[in-house]
């Protein structure tokens, strides 16, 4: 894989990789060549070792059966010999075929590298080409490590700075949050405070002034039942003179007859001398007087009786009302004493109170 080349534009980091993926490149190739002569030398001696060995000579004074068979057994290991070289001759010819295609891909890919590089740094090829480059790399390397070393160490001053800085502000904004949570909480102490005060200040005025309604409205139911008594007695006084004006006609039309009848003798007695028709015109027209008022001051009884009656319901009615009345009230106060009413039970005493007094009014 070939490598980029290098530039004074290039960072650091992309410099000591392009070294590193050199390095690599170096030992890679070495390996490949180590590979190379290593397969040389084993393909070496195996074409050694597959050659056949010289055979001892024989001793002539030996017995004939005895060369025959050794002869026998020679013919016999050569024909075995020849077969199993003409097979590792077969197998060792592919396989140096495979190790010179194998050899001739490297050597190729040795020389593309070497190109590759000699194009990448502009280099000319030498036997110490790669000790160099390794060496030039060594120096850039420490050249860049001191620039690392001096740029790590701004950089860690200003991020030393920059933490002490946030610190600050965090301290700060922490102060902040601190005395805006104690700002708070006194303005809500001082609010509740001051609620509480306004509370209890309206609850107080609002006792003193259901106190003073209150006051007001006993003192107009005071003045209503005072008023109502004052109205009883004046129609008990009325209804009284009434009785005994009923008493009065009532005596005078049971006096009627006997009035009639002294008239009657009277007008007799002074009519003896007179003409007896003028007599009894006047007698007669005495009596329908006497008729028609005694029909009259009836009527008149009739109708004070009902006006008693009609008096005396209205009597009862009043009182029932009053009674009724002076009943939800003292309810009302007792809720609003125990403290389950509020200005609404004011408003309720004073709507029934002025109802009682539209019913009285319209009584009258």
């Amino acid at each position: 894989m070939p490598v980029k080349k290098p530039s004074d534009k290039n960072t650091k980091a992309e410099i000591l990789q392009a070294y590193e993926e050199l390095t690599k490149e170096q030992e890679f190739l070495k390996s490949q060549l180590e590979k190379v002569q290593k397969e040389t030398q084993s393909l070496a001696k195996e074409k050694s070792k597959s050659e056949p060995k010289p055979e001892p000579k024989t001793n002539i004074m030996q017995p004939q059966t005895t060369v025959q068979q050794k002869m026998n057994n020679t013919i016999e290991s050569l024909v075995k010999i020849q077969l199993g070289f003409g097979s590792a001759a077969n197998e060792l010819s592919e396989q140096l075929t495979k190790r010179a295609a194998s050899l001739a891909d490297i050597r190729q890919a040795v020389n593309t590298e070497i190109e590759q590089l000699s194009q990448l740094h502009n280099l000319e090829i030498s036997d110490d080409i790669l000790d160099n480059l390794i060496q030039s790399y060594e120096d850039n390397e420490k050249t860049y490590q001191e620039e690392y070393n001096q740029r790590y160490e701004v950089l860690s001053q200003e991020i030393l700075e920059l933490k002490n800085a946030w610190s600050k502000e965090q301290e700060e904004h922490q102060r902040l949050i601190k005395e805006r949570n104690e700002n708070f909480q006194k303005t809500q102490q001082r609010n509740e405070a001051e609620y509480k005060y306004d509370l209890e200040l309206q609850r107080k005025l609002a006792i003193d002034e259901y106190e003073q309604a209150q006051k007001l409205l006993y003192k107009e139911l005071e003045e209503l039942q005072q008023s109502t008594e004052k109205q009883w007695s004046e129609r008990e006084k009325s209804i009284a003179e009434r009785e005994k004006e009923f008493g009065e006609l009532k005596a005078k039309v049971e006096a009627f007859p006997k009035e009639k009848e002294l008239a009657i003798k009277k007008a007799t007695d002074e009519g003896k001398g007179i003409a007896s028709y003028q007599a009894k015109v006047k007698a007669d027209l005495y009596a329908k007087e006497v008729d028609g008022q005694k029909r009259f001051y009836e009527q008149r009884i009739q109708s004070l009786e009902q006006t008693i009656n009609n008096q005396e319901t209205r009597l009862k009615n009043l009182s029932q009302q009053l009674e009724s009345a002076l009943k939800q009230v003292q309810d009302l106060a007792v809720k609003a004493i125990e403290g389950s009413a509020n200005i609404n039970s004011y408003q309720a005493i004073k709507e029934i109170a002025l109802e009682q007094a539209k019913s009285q009014a319209k009584t009258k």
